[in-house]
């Protein structure tokens, strides 16, 4: 058992089968790093180090919620100074498990990392990471993401599997100057009570040439991916290739917003996502684990996969080849209906500041996917299906432009003559 280590360049800390690191539950054992000014606890640090590596069948164990419980203690008896936030301590006063900043050349190979008391691992602006054959197991607290990659470069993450309370796979920019560039995720497996493999809640850089293969993703309650630029970042030149996603409460979001942009104009564009099959339940995806996804306050229709940008900052350029979903259907139409004629689409909040989240809309006119302020978008080879009847129609595009629907089907019982592709104020927008 130990508080915080420092792993220094050159270093190798390697853990046997068996051996495990156990992180102390008590908070006073975090000390805020020094060298760094990280504002960050951890059970590792690495700060400006290069040529380290953390391999082996061995385990890292954080402190877990008693951390958490205890350092909640501590605020309420005045010892920590905290704000708290839902009675939680925040993010940066538990520590994580790993915490590697401004590195280069790190290899994290076969371990297992569990019971962080925050995020579970980080590397913040690192260069030529390779994350290699590990298990993360991060669902003892809230926030504990899998693993976060803020502003790096160079970086492969395969062959490993993630289940986490938060996001499993999480890309941030927290830097407007710096940005992620050059990732390869592949052959990996994400739960979450969050959203699978996610970037742009914080997106004050950017994220450029990113690409995923073989994504495997159950039970997760929000989105299976899903990229956001709203704090002013860019996101351009993504692909995505083979997803399989089963119990996950919504497909693919991508969103603009204008959030935390402070003058900057965020873009989205040159987005490939390809061969894809989710099945979308009915139910609450989570539901039975110990940290599960926030509860609506209200019941709500099933929502479908989204792409939503701004009227002033276009979605641009995106390619949807070779997907299926299946959704439960049985919309409600008697509650919080909104239907296709034009006034009830232009009622359609832009909520261009708001923390984006598939659901952020609650009652969308689509149930399978609905499109707005898009510009040359290119549906191909995509089915949509639902197990139940649904008043609303597959899909809805809205304010998009230059785009085709290639060979689209839809599958939905008692459907008779529904129109099920509904287009509005979308010119040289084209049914093939």
């Amino acid at each position: 058992m130990t508080g915080t280590i420092y792993l220094k360049s050159n270093v190798t800390l390697h853990l046997e089968r068996g051996a495990v690191i156990l992180g102390s539950k008590n908070p006073f054992d975090y000390p805020l790093d020094t060298l760094g000014s990280i504002t960050w606890k951890a059970l590792i640090y690495a700060v400006r180090q290069e040529n380290i590596a953390i391999t082996g069948q061995g385990m890292i164990q954080g402190g877990g919620i008693d951390n958490a419980l205890n350092t909640l203690n501590m605020v309420q008896r005045g010892l920590i100074e905290d704000e708290l936030k839902y009675d939680r301590v925040r993010e940066w006063k538990r520590p994580q498990n790993i915490y590697f900043l401004a590195c280069k050349n790190i290899v994290i190979q076969g371990i297992t990392l569990k019971d962080p008391a925050s995020w579970n691992q980080t590397y913040d602006q690192c260069e030529d990471l390779l994350v290699d054959g590990i298990t993360v197991d991060s669902k003892s607290y809230w926030n504990n993401d899998g693993i976060g990659l803020v502003d790096c470069v160079n970086v492969v993450v395969r062959n490993s599997f993630f289940d986490a309370a938060d996001d499993a796979i999480c890309l941030k920019s927290h830097d407007a100057t710096k940005f992620c560039d050059n990732i390869l995720i592949e052959n990996c497996t994400a739960r979450s009570s969050a959203s699978a493999f996610k970037f742009g809640t914080v997106s004050r850089g950017g994220f450029r040439n990113v690409t995923v293969r073989n994504l495997t993703v159950y039970d997760t309650y929000r989105s299976a991916i899903t990229f956001a630029a709203v704090d002013g970042g860019f996101v351009e030149n993504i692909l995505v290739d083979g997803v399989r996603s089963i119990n996950t409460g919504n497909v693919i979001y991508l969103r603009i917003g204008d959030r935390w942009s402070k003058g900057k104009k965020p873009s989205m564009k040159n987005i490939t996502i390809k061969n894809v099959y989710a099945e979308v339940p009915a139910a609450k995806p989570d539901a039975g684990y110990s940290y599960e996804g926030p509860i609506e306050d209200l019941p709500r229709n099933i929502s479908p996969a989204s792409i939503v940008g701004l009227p002033n900052y276009k979605i641009q350029n995106v390619l949807l080849e070779n997907i299926e979903m299946v959704y439960p259907g049985g919309g409600d139409p008697f509650y919080a209906y909104r239907g296709t004629k034009a006034e009830d689409l232009e009622s359609i909040p832009e909520m261009e500041t708001a923390y984006p989240e598939f659901s952020q809309f609650k009652e969308l006119p689509a149930w399978g996917f609905y499109l707005r302020h898009v510009e040359n978008i290119t549906l191909k080879n995509i089915t949509f299906k639902a197990l139940k009847a649904d008043y609303r129609p597959a899909v809805v595009a809205d304010k998009i432009s230059d785009s085709r629907f290639v060979d689209v089907k839809t599958v939905e019982p008692d459907a008779g003559q529904k129109q099920q592709i509904v287009i509005y104020k979308s010119p040289n927008t084209v049914i093939q």
